[in-house]
C-alpha cells in the first residue's frame, strides 16, 4: 500500500513536484507535466508521451536525451487531459512537429487525439500513436483494441532515438507503428495495487493463487492458476509471448528481440533476476538473441505485486534506435553528450484573468449554475466511495476519485468565473476545462463535453428557459457519443444521458416548467442507471472483463444518475419555466 502520502487528491501534484525538484538537470516542470531540462535542436521532432501517475518511472522518468521530449502527466491512473498534453507539446516542440505517444486506454485516445487534432490546427503538424502491446486483453483479430503495458519503453525509445537522429515526422512516427506492431507482452501478478488514502487494494488474489494477464491501472487479471515457482513463472510468460509471432516474424529462431522483464511494483530487483535467469535460458533454446535486455521496475502500477515479460522483435533498422544512448532520470544507456540547460524566458506570464461581458440575465443563470455545480461536488463526494466501489468490479476503481476531483476544480473554476461576473456560458465553459484537467481519464474528457455543450446553448446574453436548457443536454448528448464512440447499449454512461435527453425535450417541448421536466427525466436516468447491471460493456477498461460487470450498473451510468436526481430542483429560481 501507499504509506506516505499527504492529501490523496494532491498525491500526482505533490510527487511530480518532488520529482522535478530531484532532476533540475535533466527534467524542468511545465503546465501539465515536464519536459526537457536541455535545449533540443531546432526542427527535430519532439515525442511526447504520457499517461496516468502511479507507474513510475512511466511517464516522467523517460524525459531526456535520446528518450521523450516531454510527458503529460495525469492524475492516478487517469490520463492527463488534452489542455495539458498541447501545453507539454507546446513546451517540447522546436518546429518538427510532435509525435504523441501513450498507452492505449479510452481516456488517453480521446484527449492525446483532440490535442493531436488542435495541435495541428494550430500549425503545429501532430501525430498520435496508442501503443497496443497486452496479448492478454484482445485476441490477434482485434489487436487495435489491446492496452500498453511495458511495450510503451520500446515504442517511446525507438521513435524518441529516431527523433534524435534527425528523422523526420512521418519517418518517426513510422518507426514507432514498426516497433509497436513487432512488440508483444504479457504479464501475472499475485496481489492488486492499493491507490494513496485507500484501505483495501483495488482487486484480491485469493492465497495460493496468481492472476494471469492483468493490465496496469489495477484491472484483475483475466484468470487465475496456482502460484507457480520462479522458473515456472518464467516458461508461462515466455511460451504465451512466443506463442504469438508478429506479422513477418515465421519462427522465433534466428530472430533479434528487445526483452523486457518489468516488475509491476512489490517483485524486488532478486526476484527479478531470478525469473530472468530462466526466461534467458528459454530464449536461447528457442534460438532468440536478446539484444540489450531490461530487468527492472520499467512501467509500474503502484505496489502491485506482479511481472511482465515483453519482446521486441527487432529489425536492422529498429536495433540500432533500441540500442542508442540515452540519459533520462529513470532510465540511461551508453554515453549522451550532454546538451545546454533550457532557460525559460520568466516574462512568459499568463495574462490577468477576465471574462467576456455578461448581461445581468445571464449572470443570474450563472449563479444558478455554480449552485447546480455545488450540490453536483456534494452529491460525487457523498457517493465517491461507492462509485469506486463499483468502478473495481471490472475496470480500476478510480471513478470516484475522478469524479470527486474534476467536481471540484470544475466547481473552484466556477466560483471564480462568478466572482469576475461571467455569464453562463462562461462560467461553464471555464468548470468544462477545470474538470477535464483535474479529472483527466475519459470520465474527465466526456463531463467537459457535457458542460462545454450546455454553456454554449445557455450563452452569455439571454435569460436561459426550459427548452434551451434541454437543447443544451441534446447538444451533450450528441457530443459525448461522438467523442466517446458509444451507443446506448455499450454499457456506458450514455445509456443513461441518451434517456434523460430525451425526456428533458420531451417534457419541455410539451409545455412542462424546467422543474417537472427536469424530474420527470431524472427518474428516466435513474431506472436507465439500474438497467446498465444486465448489460456488458463494450467500451473502455471494463471490456477485457465484461463477464464480471454482469449484475453490477455502470460506475459512469451510476454517477449521471446521482448527478441529475440532486441537481433537479435547483434551475428554478432564475430559469424561465417555459
Amino acid at each position: 500500500m501507499t504509506r506516505l502520502s499527504n492529501d490523496p487528491a494532491a498525491f500526482a501534484d505533490e510527487a511530480l513536484e518532488g520529482f522535478v525538484a530531484a532532476h533540475p538537470r535533466r527534467v524542468r516542470q511545465v503546465p501539465g507535466g515536464v519536459v526537457r531540462a536541455t535545449r533540443t535542436a531546432p526542427g527535430q521532432v519532439a515525442v511526447v508521451v504520457g499517461g496516468g501517475s502511479g507507474h513510475y518511472p512511466a511517464f516522467s522518468g523517460l524525459v531526456g536525451q535520446g528518450l521523450a521530449h516531454g510527458a503529460a502527466v495525469g492524475n492516478v491512473f487517469a490520463s492527463p487531459s488534452a489542455h495539458q498534453v498541447r501545453q507539454v507539446a507546446r513546451a517540447a516542440e522546436t518546429g518538427g512537429g510532435v509525435l504523441l505517444a501513450y498507452g492505449n486506454y479510452a481516456g488517453d485516445v480521446l484527449h492525446f487525439g483532440q490535442a493531436a487534432e488542435r495541435l495541428t490546427a494550430e500549425g503545429i503538424p501532430t501525430r498520435a500513436l496508442g501503443v497496443t502491446d497486452d496479448m492478454s486483453s484482445a485476441s490477434p483479430d482485434e489487436a487495435h483494441k489491446r492496452r500498453g503495458v511495458a511495450g510503451d519503453l520500446v515504442v517511446f525509445k525507438t521513435a524518441a532515438a529516431a527523433a534524435e537522429a534527425g528523422q523526420p515526422l512521418d519517418e518517426v512516427t513510422r518507426i514507432a507503428e514498426l516497433a509497436n506492431a513487432r512488440t508483444r507482452s504479457f504479464g501475472v501478478a499475485f496481489s492488486g495495487c492499493t491507490l494513496p488514502g485507500a484501505d483495501r487494494p483495488l482487486f484480491t488474489v485469493p492465497e495460493g493463487r496468481m492472476a494471469v494477464g492483468l493490465g496496469i491501472h489495477g484491472e484483475p487479471g483475466m484468470g487465475e492458476r496456482p502460484v507457480p515457482t520462479a522458473d515456472e513463472a518464467a516458461e508461462l510468460l515466455v511460451s504465451t509471448v512466443l506463442g504469438e509471432l508478429p506479422e513477418g516474424v515465421g519462427s522465433p529462431r534466428g530472430q533479434r528481440a528487445a526483452v523486457i522483464l518489468n516488475g509491476l511494483g512489490s517483485v524486488k530487483y532478486e526476484e527479478l533476476f531470478v525469473v530472468y535467469r530462466r526466461v534467458a535460458q528459454l530464449l536461447e533454446q528457442a534460438g532468440v538473441q536478446a539484444v540489450d535486455p531490461e530487468v527492472g521496475e520499467l512501467v509500474t502500477s503502484f505496489d502491485m505485486a506482479g511481472v511482465s515479460l515483453t519482446l521486441c522483435w527487432l529489425t536492422d533498422e529498429l536495433e540500432p534506435l533500441w540500442t542508442a544512448p540515452a540519459d533520462a532520470p529513470a532510465y540511461r544507456k551508453g554515453a549522451v553528450e550532454a546538451a545546454d540547460l533550457y532557460v525559460p524566458d520568466p516574462s512568459a506570464e499568463t495574462a490577468e484573468d477576465t471574462v467576456p461581458p455578461a448581461t445581468d440575465a445571464s449572470r443570474e443563470a450563472a449563479r444558478t449554475a455554480l449552485a447546480a455545480l455545488r450540490v453536483l461536488k456534494d452529491t460525487v463526494g457523498l457517493h465517491a466511495e461507492e462509485l469506486g466501489r463499483i468502478d473495481a468490479v471490472a475496470g480500476d476503481g478510480d471513478h470516484g476519485i475522478g469524479m470527486q476531483r474534476g467536481s471540484t476544480g470544475a466547481y473552484e473554476a466556477a466560483a471564480r468565473a462568478e466572482a469576475l461576473g461571467a455569464g453562463a456560458e462562461t462560467l461553464l465553459h471555464r468548470a468544462a476545462d477545470a474538470w477535464a484537467d483535474r479529472a483527466g481519464g475519459t470520465s474527465g474528457a466526456l463531463w467537459g463535453v457535457i458542460l462545454r455543450a450546455l454553456g454554449s446553448a445557455l450563452g452569455d446574453t439571454e435569460r436561459p428557459t426550459a427548452p434551451v436548457v434541454a437543447t443544451g443536454v441534446a447538444r451533450a448528448s450528441a457530443g459525448v457519443m461522438e467523442l466517446g464512440k458509444a451507443e446506448v447499449g455499450d454499457k456506458t454512461m450514455v445509456d443513461v444521458l441518451v434517456p434523460f435527453s430525451y425526456a428533458l425535450t420531451a417534457a419541455t417541448e410539451a409545455g412542462q416548467p424546467l422543474a417537472t421536466a427536469w424530474d420527470t427525466a431524472a427518474h428516466s436516468a435513474s431506472a436507465a442507471a439500474e438497467a446498465t447491471a444486465d448489460l456488458l460493456p463494450r467500451m473502455g477498461r471494463a471490456r477485457p472483463h465484461a463477464e464480471k460487470s454482469l449484475g453490477t450498473p455502470d460506475a459512469g451510468a451510476h454517477s449521471l444518475a446521482l448527478i441529475v436526481r440532486a441537481v433537479h430542483g435547483v434551475f428554478v429560481p432564475t430559469l424561465e419555466n417555459h
